[in-house]
């Protein structure tokens, strides 16, 4: 059985429905909500759980034989910056302390792109050195830590540690009011009756649809061997929002941002997309008129 933390959010139920769609069993932590979206009703085991209690978090153990752990739990940072490191930084102990107790077979923690600001060289790949860079926002910065804290934590254990270096995701279940992407606002205005401002024709760059970074994560968790620890995942091709003009009004003008090469992801699962970025707006519009996130 495999354990996906923060099961319910955007990205971590789309893995649980492609880790279920390979034919596995899984559970999933939420700490707020404990009412799993449709495509997830019925099929797979809910568990509430605050992340940073570690008797809470290990006494899965006793409940569950899990074999794999995806530790996508996390929080968003208000005022304080102090108790939002604190409080993901002991949900990732909580999550390293369980895989070794439990001895599983790998750990998969979720990083960012964020970790490649500053670098020149595009498209991003897993061997370009992470250069000292002012970041743009707390959770980028707790996810450069994150990744040697994971590999030393897990360093001797005979757990496969899996840095999951995280594109700009948007999709179903997302915040419709997020500031990461402007297409489930811009969804949000429509569905309200509202005119949304048009979106930048040439704008764009880095992007992968949830189903997709759902079932890039179950085949990174599922496949026989790997050969490496760190993977980009995303979907391996740079947009602009002028591609969905059918599906979003677009005006002239905007810059692309870099994008994460997943040649590595490619090579070691097969991982494609299944969506384009037309046919991922006009799913997102499908589904947002049925469901308000």
């Amino acid at each position: 059985m495999i354990l996906v933390t923060g099961g319910l959010g955007m990205i971590g139920a789309h893995t649980a429905r492609a880790l279920l769609d390979l034919g596995q069993q899984v559970v999933v932590t939420s700490h707020r909500h404990t009412d799993p979206p449709s495509f997830l009703e019925g099929k797979v085991t809910v568990e509430q759980l605050d992340v940073t209690d570690r008797s809470a978090f290990l006494a899965l153990g006793e409940r569950y034989e899990i074999s794999d752990i995806v530790h996508l739990a996390g929080s968003i940072p208000a005022d304080d910056p102090v108790a939002y490191f604190r409080h993901d930084t002991a949900a990732l102990f909580n999550a390293l302390d369980a895989a070794r107790a439990w001895d599983v077979r790998r750990f998969a923690v979720a990083s960012s792109i964020g970790v490649y600001i500053g670098q020149d060289e595009s498209p991003w790949y897993e061997d370009l050195p992470l250069p000292t860079a002012d970041l743009p926002h707390l959770i980028v910065a707790f996810k450069k830590a994150v990744e040697p804290v994971t590999t030393h934590s897990l360093a001797g254990t005979g757990i496969q540690p899996i840095v999951l270096r995280i594109g700009s995701t948007w999709g179903p279940l997302m915040d419709p009011e997020s500031i990461f992407s402007p297409i489930p606002p811009y969804v949000s205005a429509v569905l309200r009756g509202e005119t949304p401002t048009p979106l930048p024709a040439d704008a764009g760059g880095d992007w992968c649809y949830a189903p997709d970074m759902g079932r890039a994560i179950a085949l990174l968790m599922t496949a026989e061997a790997l050969n490496h620890t760190t993977y980009n995942v995303s979907s391996g091709k740079p947009f602009v929002y002028g591609e969905a003009a059918d599906q979003l009004t677009v005006q002239p003008g905007g810059e692309t941002s870099p994008h994460l090469d997943i040649t590595r992801l490619t090579t070691e699962t097969g991982f494609t997309p299944t969506f384009t970025f037309p046919e991922a707006a006009a799913h997102y519009v499908a589904w947002r008129s049925k469901n308000d996130r």
